[in-house]
């Protein structure tokens, strides 16, 4: 089999068997990078997963895109990112069909229903969460004008919310520095 093959099995199992994300998989992709392919020394792994862990965002599809790109290239940090995430994408995919076949499922409308004020709870949470550490970290003043600025900007004048992001990350920055 061709490298590229073999980096998409070495990344697509792991996937499969590693029930729980990143951490889960990392002493899969450990045995197939190291113990099978021998593409790596057990100390070059362990630096790859240090760099993985400083990094912000999922560890797994960032060793994949580093592993892969020593070996292959950038082909094969492509191919090694593709095959990190196909499973949960296969799934997903597999998932929506089943649930877009029962949509008009009475069932599932009232499941729908069920679940909404639960989305509606947990948002208020994660809402009142965000107000209380932004409350703490630079107080009321900036929170409140950061507020009443991004309201104003997105829902009268339309702004792309990502500006707006972008401008409360620079008021933020300016009152805690």
């Amino acid at each position: 089999m061709t490298l590229l093959v073999h980096m998409f099995l070495a990344f697509f199992i792991p996937g499969i068997l590693g029930y729980g994300g990143g951490p889960a998989s990392i002493p899969l992709i450990e045995n197939e990078v190291v113990g099978h392919y021998h593409w790596m020394s057990v100390t070059e792994f362990s630096n790859v997963l240090a760099l993985g862990n400083a990094l912000p965002g999922p560890i797994a599809t960032k060793m994949a895109g580093y592993i892969g790109y020593q070996v292959g290239g950038i082909a094969g940090s492509l191919v090694a990112l593709f095959a990190t995430i196909a499973p949960s994408l296969i799934l997903l995919i597999v998932l929506l069909q089943i649930l877009y076949r029962f949509k008009d499922s009475p069932k599932v409308k009232r499941l729908t229903l069920m679940i909404r004020p639960i989305i509606v709870v947990m948002l208020g949470v994660m809402a009142w969460n965000f107000f209380t550490a932004s409350n703490k970290a630079s107080g009321w003043l900036p929170m409140i004008l950061i507020g009443a600025a991004s309201f104003v900007l997105m829902q009268r004048l339309k702004v792309h919310p990502a500006f707006v992001v972008a401008g409360a990350l620079i008021i933020g920055a300016a009152f805690m520095g």
